[in-house]
């Protein structure tokens, strides 16, 4: 399995996997997943054997990113894809000046896959587009 995550900036790619993912798979409503977030942030795509296999949206502001619509296709989860983009996306992070904290709202089911990570579960939990999730956090400055 040959991977590549690359930093995108047509989104046709990143588009189609989370159309297939939030709206197809996991039936979140189509009104729900677009915004008007996506003109102004970093997308990654990871490409397994040149083909698009998974995908996440990192978001600036100040000196907190968030890390959001992280999908990773059905064949491929379990391969430790998901945790390569994750590794990649705090990475990139990392070497931004400033960035001190990332959040991102997590499905509760993959609390502890972001817990590997250092991300600790924040706030009460709460439903985003009919699947429960928490916020969770991780300080940059910690090693």
């Amino acid at each position: 399995m040959s991977v590549r995550i690359e930093e995108v900036s047509d989104l046709a790619d990143a588009h189609a996997l989370r159309r297939a993912v939030f709206i197809e798979e996991q039936r979140i409503p189509e009104a729900e997943e677009w915004d008007d977030l996506d003109a102004g942030a970093i997308h990654l795509v990871a490409y397994v054997d040149g083909a698009p296999a998974g995908t996440a949206r990192l978001l600036l502001n100040g000196s907190t990113a968030a890390i959001g619509r992280v999908v990773v296709l059905s064949p491929y989860r379990g391969t430790g894809l998901g945790a390569r983009l994750i590794a990649e996306a705090l990475e990139r992070l990392r070497a931004l000046p400033g960035v001190t904290r990332v959040t991102l709202g997590a499905q509760t089911h993959a609390l502890g896959f972001y817990g590997r990570f250092g991300f600790v579960a924040e706030g009460p939990g709460y439903d985003d587009g009919g699947i429960p999730h928490r916020t969770m956090t991780l300080d940059l400055q910690s090693p």
